[in-house]
């Protein structure tokens, strides 16, 4: 987790410019912006007299009387110089679109114009154009429009100070040429894609990015130095528009799917099996435009067949895995519903969030029970959204709106008992999921303040539903981010309270979960007022609070932030949210030094020293780090990142999944990773790291990243990764057992557990013009788990624990089962625990075709399989997990897709 965040930090905190020259990378470093006083330039559009043939050639008179913007400046790899390469960039404009007509002259003539063919959105390893367009000149938002010499686009939406959205593919066109003197480009913006104030005069916020692969240059119209935070704030004007007309009051997008699956898992035997499963839907998405600045989206029966499988992992904690949401329903617009984030250069906290649309259409949560009530059950891959809707947009006075309310169906599965019956039973109750946040801007958008409310409300008519969901779940909160001093310094709040009610037995399901487990013998914090504390198994609802706040300095070379949070134990919000903690304070503190211009050797470099800690609400320690960091970026373009922390023995208040607090081991690890220069056909990044903890166990993990681009319109990414960790704490089970009056009854049963993970992400992508694209997806996994020594804690609050039969009491095996002693003969009743040892093997892969036949509507050819296999043996053979990887049973999934983009 460390060196994942630590990763990310890197890659987005860091100012300076990234070794690859990505637009996102750049859009992602100036989500800030800084004030100047220096006048801004200003390009002007004129009014088109003629027509526009997009063909990239710019030899329409109209391309002629329209001023040129020429004076771009480097910002890589001279900063502050003129750019070496000259740019002309033109803007005209009629009733229905802007154009930008731009000449990209190069020195070498066509053979310095480097160019690749790949699917939309992707990362640019080649020249680039980028226009930013602040349309509603308040120096927060932008729309992003970028291209290459090959016609690849690339757009993002980032409204309001919000997160880039990257799944913002709005229908616009575009047309490229390369000859002697460079490169030309020829875009046409509809007016209809933009939002925008309704005055019939208009002047935007405008910035031109320019790339040249072979120099490593980037250059700006409107220049800011890299120790400056930057942004929409540090953009030019765009001025002359004069738009009498509306744009487009909408658009449609119907779609008609047909799926075939093949399931080798299906077990013959069982009533419910169906090897060739085909089938066809219909469905709509929408858009409309409710007012000027407010757009309604919706989409009846939606499909998301056709996104990117997730990957496989071993989880042997007691918490839920996150994956990132990729339905384009919910990746789009986004940006309107977050709340909260501390977006630190470095920190372990979790930010608040009260918004995970994953849990909309999730699995059907009562199908364990189905599953238990019978030989075989026929339970839904999902819960069926009926539908869903949601209002975004921002006003001309500075508010942000996200409405968004979804409805998904009561589920059932199919059950057949042993006498050969069969019977429904309800595995997901009819729900309904609403999220509304809106934001001001004030201060001229140095201050902006934020308010958000989710709800979850179920209807619950069967009584075992009714004794794990919740009724209803609600939440809210406010936020504010406040920049002063030139928008050198920030200062970032939030606040939210949550409630969840339900029938007694639910919420005491929700009181003994992993975020707080209630039932702890030896807690000693709480009452249940206003907000819950204390354990209660009669309770039918919870109540809680968070906040979090960062104070930093964001501008110049010595940066600095200082962090601090908490969470009540009471507070959760995983009915529409992600949480896997509550009942903490924590604060951190970073001081960073950075340089961001070449020096002797370096480029840039990024030094960081910090720490961390963390307490509970009985006030033990239950985190601790010491952590220093370094990235320095070569004159060659090739870059060496490092990471050291230290966290000293601490209290452990989830060990023991419920029991009293034990003490956890001392640990300290090192990373370090080097990547090469991204602009080559052949690069790549490796990164190694290594650890221990006080009582012996290590860790080894190395993972790698190789790029290979033979030729312009193929890419092959091979991401090798090894694993071998060691724990001496691994929770196994926990035992009734009067004897144990050290821990109130009960024996908690860990143990060493070595595991090795053994993986390869292989991704390749192959452009045939920029609107057909294929791209292949696959990622072979073998991982091994041996426990050992198996173990007690002597006492809560210590480190000491004893091993059964060497310490204390005996242990046998026979029969794929340890048959445990823990006192060799005394009062204490044995036990016997099955052998845990496993080695888990899985397959997963998708391959789409896409096919952009015309603007905004497209075709797919999309297939997926997956094939998974589990053994109890405990250590990792190669040869023979890869034959029964191989020879396992697999699912494959065929579908054909075809959207079609209607304009209203």
């Amino acid at each position: 987790m460390h060196i994942l965040a630590l990763v990310l930090v890197l890659q987005v905190a860091d100012t300076g410019q990234p070794t690859t020259l990505n637009p996102l990378s750049l859009h992602a470093r100036s989500l800030v912006h800084a004030d100047t006083t220096a006048v801004p330039p200003t390009a002007t559009a004129r009014r088109l007299m003629g027509v526009i043939r997009l063909d990239g050639t710019l030899d329409e008179p109209a391309w002629q009387l329209a001023p040129a913007v020429t004076d771009l400046t480097q910002r890589q790899p001279d900063e502050g110089k003129p750019a070496t390469q000259r740019t002309e960039v033109r803007f005209l404009y009629d009733r229905e679109a802007l154009y930008v007509g731009a000449r990209m002259y190069d020195a070498a003539g066509a053979s310095g114009v480097v160019s690749r063919l790949f699917r939309r959105d992707g990362d640019f390893e080649s020249d680039f154009l980028q226009l930013n367009l602040d349309t509603f000149h308040d120096h927060l938002g932008r729309a992003s429009f970028a291209l290459n010499p090959d016609g690849v686009k690339w757009d993002v939406l980032s409204i309001g100070g919000a997160v880039p959205d990257k799944s913002w593919d709005p229908v616009w066109d575009v047309a490229t040429t390369i000859d002697s003197l460079g490169w030309t480009a020829e875009l046409r913006i509809p007016f209809s894609q933009l939002r925008f104030p309704r005055d019939t005069q208009q002047t935007w916020g405008l910035q031109i990015i320019r790339s040249v692969h072979r120099l490593n240059e980037l250059t700006m119209w409107r220049f800011f130095p890299s120790t400056e935070p930057g942004g929409p704030a540090y953009f030019g004007h765009l001025e002359g528009l004069t738009i009498e007309g509306s744009p487009a009051k909408g658009e449609i997008l119907p779609y008609v799917v047909a799926r075939n699956a093949r399931l080798g898992t299906a077990d013959p035997a069982s009533p419910f099996y169906l090897a060739n499963d085909v089938g066809a839907r219909v469905g709509i998405d929408f858009k409309y435009l409710l007012t000027s600045n407010l757009t309604v989206t919706g989409t009846v029966n939606p499909d998301f067949g056709q996104v990117e499988v997730d990957p496989a992992v071993v989880n042997l904690s007691a918490f839920e895995t996150y994956f990132p949401e990729k339905r384009p329903f919910f990746v789009e617009g986004s940006g309107y519903f977050l709340f909260g984030g501390l977006s630190c250069f470095f920190c372990d906290g979790s930010s608040m969030k009260l918004l995970y649309s994953r849990r909309i259409g999730r699995t059907p949560q009562g199908a364990g029970v189905a599953q238990a009530g019978g030989d075989f059950a026929d339970v839904p891959d999902n819960a069926t959204i009926l539908g869903a809707a949601k209002v975004t947009g921002r006003t001309a006075s500075g508010w942000s709106v996200g409405l968004l309310n979804a409805v998904t169906a009561r589920e059932y599965a199919r059950v057949a008992t042993p006498d050969g019956s069969q019977f429904d039973t309800e595995v997901e109750p009819l729900s309904n999921y609403f999220a509304g946040r809106v934001a001001k801007d004030l201060l001229g958008g140095d201050l902006q303040v934020r308010a958000m409310a989710t709800s979850v409300v179920r209807d619950l008519r069967d009584p075992a539903l009714a004794a794990r969901l919740a009724r209803h779940a609600e939440a809210g909160g406010v936020d504010l981010e406040w920049w002063w001093g030139g928008r050198a310094h920030r200062w970032t709040l939030a606040a939210a309270v949550s409630q969840v009610a339900g029938d007694s037995s639910a919420m005491l399901g929700v009181q003994r979960s992993s975020a707080r487990y209630f039932q702890r013998p030896d807690r000693k914090h709480g009452g249940n007022g206003l907000f819950t504390g204390a354990y209660d198994p009669g309770l039918t609802a919870m109540r809680g609070w968070g906040v979090e706040s960062r104070l930093s300095r964001e501008a110049g070379n010595w940066l600095w932030e200082v962090n601090a949070g908490a969470r009540s134990p009471g507070f959760e919000t995983n009915d529409v949210a992600f949480l896997t903690r509550a009942d903490y304070t924590w604060m951190s503190a970073n001081l960073v030094r950075r340089r961001t211009t070449p020096a002797w050797l370096f480029r840039d470099y990024w030094l960081l020293v910090g720490g961390q800690q963390r307490y509970n609400f009985d006030g033990d320690l239950v985190g601790r780090q010491a952590r220093v960091t370094a990235r320095f970026t070569f004159r060659n373009y090739w870059a060496v990142e490092t990471f050291a922390t230290y966290q000293p023995s601490i209290f452990c208040d989830q060990l023991t999944r419920g029991g009293p607090v034990v003490r956890y081991p001392g640990y300290a690890g090192l990373y370090a990773a080097v990547s090469t220069d991204t602009r080559k056909s052949l690069s790549g990044y490796l990164a190694v790291q290594l650890g221990a903890n006080s009582e012996g166990a290590r860790d080894r993990n190395a993972n790698a990243t190789i790029t290979v681009r033979p030729v312009t319109n193929v890419s092959l990414q091979l991401g090798p990764s090894f694993d071998h960790s060691e724990s001496t704490v691994q929770y196994v089970t926990a035992v009734a057992d009067p004897t144990a009056t050290a821990f109130d009854g009960t024996r908690y049963v860990f143990s060493d557990l070595t595991q090795r993970t053994v993986s390869m992400d292989l991704r390749l992508n192959v452009a045939f013009t920029p609107n057909l694209t294929l791209d292949l997806y696959m990622q072979p996994l073998i991982a091994s788990g041996h426990y050992s020594n198996f173990k007690e804690f002597d006492r809560p609050r210590e480190l000491a624990k004893s091993v059964y039969g060497a310490d204390i009491g005996t242990i046998s095996s026979a029969g794929g089962e340890y048959t445990v002693d823990p006192d060799g003969g005394g009062p204490a009743a044995p036990f016997r625990l099955a052998d845990p040892d496993f080695n888990f093997r899985s397959l997963r892969g998708n391959a789409v075709l896409r096919w952009e036949f015309r603007p905004g509507s497209t075709l797919y050819f999309a297939w997926t399989q997956a094939r998974s296999d589990e053994e109890s043996i405990g250590t990792m053979r190669l040869g023979h997990d890869l034959d029964a990887l191989l020879s396992a049973k697999a699912d494959h999934i065929f579908l054909v897709k075809l959207s079609y983009w209607i304009e209203l």
